[in-house]
């Protein structure tokens, strides 16, 4: 159910987006315990002038490889999240070379009447998921 979308300077071909997505999804399974299935990503590839992302005084060195993740859910435990963000930053860097200075994750949390997965319905309401 947790909806991730990803801002990326443009460059990437189909098979460094496909794992990309992949291993954030795994780490979403893992993180967070919802179904293998349950995947909702949306990629949004931007020209490097259109994303101005910098370090908050933190000292990280940022590149083209920049990814910036949102991640919209039901509310999540201090733990999930802080499984997530390590996870991500681990499994991107060890599978797709990005590194953790060039990832950036938001998490904003909804409650069960702010998702309709279509035909007009609250599922989470209505008790059909």
């Amino acid at each position: 159910m947790p909806l991730m979308r990803f801002d990326l300077i443009k460059g990437r071909d189909s098979g460094e987006l496909r794992l990309l997505l992949d291993t954030a999804h795994e780490a979403m399974v893992e993180a967070f315990g919802v179904p293998q299935d349950d995947r909702y990503q949306i990629v949004h590839q931007h020209p490097a002038e259109e994303l101005v992302i910098e370090d908050t005084g933190l000292g990280f060195t940022r590149s083209s490889g920049l990814v910036i993740v949102s991640v919209t859910t039901k509310e999540k435990t201090r733990a999930q999240k802080e499984r997530l963000y390590a996870l991500l930053a681990e499994r991107l860097q060890e599978r797709c070379g990005i590194s953790p200075d060039d990832l950036m994750v938001s998490i904003v949390e909804n409650g069960p009447e702010d998702w309709s997965f279509g035909r007009g319905e609250a599922q989470f309401i209505t008790g059909k998921l």
